[in-house]
């Protein structure tokens, strides 16, 4: 539990999604997490798909209790852009899950996000795994909220290479206005980007030890793992290379565990400028300002919390002492 104190109260912003599966997985079962709602946004697919994963996943983990709610089904300006090669035409692996027996809240994804922060006994960690456009809608329509918001973790953005593109990660890419509203909102965030989202991979045995599990949320922990190969060239029937990667599931450890992770405070903006760096997270590591700010004057940039080194088998122990061993 962080500080060995009181859970954090949690919020989780998702676009379910195989890696955000495992997020969802890993809050409901970590005992120093209270998770509050979860909202969703279109992004590893479409909108209603993210909602039908969402319910399934938490009901498999036993917390069928959660609120759900139905969020934005496009960015605010680009047209949507799904990634189902990444995840599978449903967007979870193609692994036949039932349908789930309930459905969301009766209200829309802004509004549950506003209700639970300003309900919440004690300030939110909300933490997206999607594209950031919930979040921007939350942002300018109630900025009330960061009173009571104590950060925002989020799962996205590089400092180094892209995946939608050679520098823009997928969630930042798929709506990057969104991510410059969130980034400018006052509010104190941690990147969980690319830079460590790619390293902490769960080995092969393990993987195969939550698949052969008798507890629906390990064994479903376990499949999803199987669809995430730690490398891209890997088949997931391929015996000899089915480690997985815990991706977005990553940000929820480092909100259980923040010492896990090495984060440098840095300044960070986002390209909006159309053409290939369009959604970039731009971030400053220089250690002093160059011929530009000298020439032209220092801009205004927001300082984040970049995640740039992972301690991967704290992380790897950590998710699967609290997936495996703990119920909710």
């Amino acid at each position: 539990m962080p500080n060995g104190r009181q859970q954090v109260p949690v919020i989780i912003d998702c676009d379910t999604g195989v890696d955000d599966a495992l997020a969802l997985l890993f809050a409901v079962r970590h005992p120093g997490i209270d998770l509050r709602a979860v909202t969703c946004v279109a992004g590893n697919t479409d909108v209603d798909g993210v909602v039908r994963n969402t319910l399934t996943v938490l009901e498999r983990a036993g917390a069928a209790d959660v609120p759900v709610a139905r969020g934005a089904e496009r960015p605010l300006i680009e047209a949507p852009r799904s990634a189902r090669h990444v995840h599978g035409h449903d967007g979870m692996g193609d692994l036949a899950l039932p349908a789930p027996r309930r459905t969301p809240v009766d209200a829309d994804a802004v509004t549950l996000l506003r209700r639970e922060i300003l309900a919440s006994p004690r300030p939110v960690t909300l933490v997206p795994t999607a594209p950031l456009t919930n979040i921007a809608l939350l942002l300018r329509t109630h900025p009330e909220v960061t009173r009571n918001i104590e950060r925002i973790v989020f799962m996205g953005g590089a400092a180094g290479a892209g995946n939608a593109t050679p520098v823009a990660e997928f969630n930042v890419w798929h709506d990057p206005e969104a991510a410059a509203i969130t980034l400018t909102a006052g509010v104190p965030i941690t990147m969980y980007g690319l830079d460590v989202f790619t390293r902490v991979v769960v080995p092969g045995d393990d993987v195969r030890r939550l698949r052969a599990s008798d507890e629906p949320g390990a064994r479903l922990a376990g499949d999803l793992l199987a669809h995430r190969p730690a490398h891209p060239d890997s088949r997931p029937d391929d015996p000899g290379e089915d480690s997985g990667g815990l991706g977005d599931a990553g940000a929820l450890c480092a909100v259980a565990d923040p010492e896990g992770l090495t984060t440098h405070r840095l300044p960070v903006e986002v390209s909006l400028a159309p053409g290939p760096a369009r959604g970039q997270t731009i971030v400053d590591r220089r250690p002093r300002v160059g011929e530009s700010e000298l020439h032209e004057g220092t801009r205004e940039q927001t300082l984040v919390d970049v995640g740039l080194d992972v301690d991967v088998q704290r992380y790897v122990k950590l998710y699967l002492t609290t997936v495996e061993h703990l119920t909710p």
